[in-house]
């Protein structure tokens, strides 16, 4: 080897690791701006951006990783941002995926909630969902498609699914159906194999209720000193949003309804209203849904109630999908772990095609909605189109139909 190659050797892997690094704040920095619709239209985004542009991954791993970030407590397509980002570049993917996702919505909502405070109003920003809702509709219909063509392998994956949508149409508990469908297909996929897989492929069981175990010591430390603590200071605010991210499984509203509980039934620091408007912010703000916590803490304690709300409730995410990782690769391995987990991907799919049927029926209200997403699936499922000029065409669509009103 020439004394070049020697002094060029050592500068390859930091570089090449730089280099993911960017591409990571770059792609996670662009859907944080841009990926409206909640976690099914983020994680239609990824699947999009990860699998079939930059070929990160496979469609399977990415599910993988769905399947996992679903068993555990917080906002599911921030964990899968975040675990994406310590599947490309380890730690420091996984800070710089997580934080790029989060930090633009979290801008915004925090602006948004100044202006609140100063004006008590919210802006008026229709005319953005008006165009957007209607391509988001079309680009998680077309994920959909896409994941559940790798997710339903045989007749048992199939019906979990649609159990899975029907009953979650029906309100039933999301986590509980994720659960069941995932011991169901894996005990229906995996019984031949009982007596040759031994019990040493079931740890992951009783360890996950260890796990589970401790998770809700920590939150009941959280709540003592969340409760402790009466006046809504920015330390008592981080508390509290980190009981939440430590346990909450779910949408945003069941986030809606726990906030309701705590913040304005119990603790009586929001009104009703407040915490509605907070909730709108969340839900028409793009990237996590999740920094609803920005706009309570700066309600609550200022400047520093709106980092440390941000901070508490996604802290959860970034440690416990660091917890999970080195269990990823061994679920898959063992034939019994690897059946729960194809139960928890076509369960999430299961949930997720209520979660489309529910956003189809709030953005299609008109004919010329109706036509964006007619426009909008030609152009993904035809043309391949990437998902970020959808939403931006949607958007023009709802200022050009705001201006001729």
């Amino acid at each position: 080897m020439s004394q070049d190659t020697e002094d060029l050797q050592p500068l390859t892997e930091p570089l090449a690791k730089r280099e993911r690094l960017l591409e990571l704040a770059s792609v996670f920095g662009k859907l944080g701006i841009i990926a409206f619709g909640g976690p099914a239209a983020h994680i239609a985004m990824m699947d999009d951006e990860v699998v079939k542009r930059r070929q990160w991954m496979d469609r399977e791993k990415l599910l993988d990783l769905l399947g996992i970030t679903s068993l555990i407590p917080g906002p599911n397509s921030t964990e899968l941002a975040i675990h994406i980002g310590l599947e490309r570049a380890g730690w420091q993917g996984l800070l710089v995926a997580g934080i790029c996702f989060i930090l633009p919505a979290m801008l915004m909502v925090w602006a948004l909630a100044i202006i609140y405070a100063q004006y008590r109003s919210l802006p008026e920003v229709g005319w953005l969902l008006y165009g957007v809702k209607p391509a988001i509709a079309a680009i998680v219909l077309q994920a959909l498609w896409k994941l559940g063509r790798s997710a339903i392998k045989n007749i048992q994956t199939l019906c979990a699914g649609l159990v899975v949508a029907i009953f979650s149409f029906w309100g039933s508990n999301e986590i509980l159906l994720l659960l069941i469908a995932s011991l169901a297909v894996m005990l229906i996929s995996r019984w031949r194999v009982v007596k040759s897989t031994g019990h040493n492929s079931l740890l992951f069981l009783p360890i996950s209720a260890n796990f589970a175990s401790s998770v809700a010591t920590i939150a009941t430390s959280a709540s003592i000193a969340t409760s402790a603590i009466a006046p809504p200071t920015w330390i008592a605010v981080f508390f509290f949003f980190l009981k939440i991210g430590l346990v909450l499984y779910g949408s945003g509203y069941v986030l809606l309804a726990f906030l309701q509980q705590e913040l304005v039934e119990r603790s009586h620091w929001l009104t009703a209203q407040q915490l509605l408007d907070a909730i709108a912010i969340g839900q028409i703000t793009p990237g996590p849904v999740f920094t609803t916590a920005t706009f309570v803490g700066y309600l609550l304690a200022g400047h520093l109630g709106a980092i440390a709300g941000t901070i508490g409730i996604f802290l959860p995410a970034f440690v416990l999908v660091a917890l999970v990782k080195p269990w990823a690769t061994k679920l898959r391995r063992s034939p019994w772990a690897s059946g729960f987990l194809d139960g928890a991907n076509v369960a999430s799919l299961g949930l997720m095609a209520v979660v489309t049927w529910q956003l189809g029926r709030a953005a299609l209200v008109d004919g010329m909605t109706v036509g964006i997403v007619i426009a909008s699936c030609i152009a993904l499922f035809r043309f391949q189109v990437n998902s970020v000029w959808l939403v931006v065409g949607g958007g023009l669509i709802g200022l050009l139909s705001q201006l001729v009103r």
